[in-house]
């Protein structure tokens, strides 16, 4: 295991918790200098496969390697070659933001003399030169997820974990720490990030998709569409979206809510186009629109969990 190339791999990954399996079975590999993105809702398995390969959870079964490291035996020299950002951002609120840059730069063992360029490098990165003396808990979201990130990378570690780094803030904060991490891939370095946010893995190179566990597909975001929504796709925008869906529903129609639209899965929009109109015209409910759209990675995705 670990080819040149390869900078995480595992196959047959599991954990058990009692009577609960969280992670089933799994088997990845992820390139050297990629953007791989573990994508599924909350409870997954998403975490614990992360916490197995950052070398904090130990297997119920399985193996695995990371930066050439056995997962099963070697956590301690994993834990020196990567970075690891957890949801809650682990960093201390009661500390300043030099404090917490001091403290994670000692957990790390950045060299002495490599320690001041690194910490302004992190205050410049995250935008908070202004603010090293203030309290990490005054800072808002996007500068705490900017630090958090900072603070992870100290020791310039060739893979980072990325545990839902965007839950729980803004989307312009997303959108700039997407940014942060496509520099970080220019850079050579491997990014291994976990979502539930379905736009968000349009941004990765490739990413498994897992539910309940398991691995339920895996590839390019493109290839992911084109293998698993043989079906066309319809954007419905109605008066009553609940009652649409439901109506929709007892004419054997497959549709979710996306927002404050449906979309609806078909074998063919120019003749179910007319046959969704004349159901909704007969429930009382007005179309304002309905339209062929190209899949989102949201729709493949509620598509394979139909079919799972």
């Amino acid at each position: 295991m670990n080819g040149n190339g390869t900078a995480v791999e595992f196959g047959g990954l599991t954990r058990v918790f009692g009577d609960f399996t969280a992670v089933d079975h799994i088997s990845l590999t992820v390139r050297k200098g990629e953007i791989f993105g573990f994508l599924g809702p909350n409870g997954a398995g998403k975490s614990t496969t992360i916490k197995m390969l950052c070398g904090l959870l130990t297997p119920t079964a399985g193996k695995g390697m990371v930066g050439g490291f056995d997962i099963m035996g070697e956590a301690e020299e994993i834990k020196k070659t990567i970075g690891y950002m957890s949801q809650k951002f682990s960093l201390y609120d009661d500390l300043t933001v030099e404090e917490n840059i001091n403290f994670f730069s000692g957990i790390y063992r950045v060299p002495r003399e490599k320690k001041r360029e690194r910490k302004e490098w992190v205050l410049e990165m995250a935008g908070i030169a202004g603010k090293r003396g203030a309290l990490t808990r005054t800072l808002s979201g996007g500068f705490k997820q900017r630090l958090a990130l900072g603070c992870a990378i100290l020791h310039e570690p060739p893979i980072i974990f990325l545990d839902e780094p965007t839950s729980g803030v803004d989307p312009i904060s997303r959108r700039n720490f997407w940014r942060l991490i496509y520099d970080m891939a220019r850079e050579g370095k491997t990014i291994f990030v976990t979502t539930h946010y379905m736009d968000e893995a349009e941004y990765c190179d490739r990413l498994a998709l897992i539910y309940r566990g398991r691995i339920i597909a895996e590839g390019m975001p493109g290839t992911l569409k084109e293998r698993h929504m043989a079906r066309d796709v319809l954007e419905i925008e109605v008066e009553g979206v609940v009652e649409a869906l439901e109506l929709l529903d007892s004419h054997g129609i497959d549709a979710a809510i996306f927002g404050s639209v449906l979309h609806a899965t078909v074998e063919n929009a120019a003749d179910d186009i007319p046959r969704i109109r004349e159901a909704l015209a007969g429930g009382g409910i007005g179309a304002v629109r309905i339209e062929k759209i190209v899949p989102s990675l949201e729709d493949v995705f509620v598509t394979l969990i139909e079919t799972s």
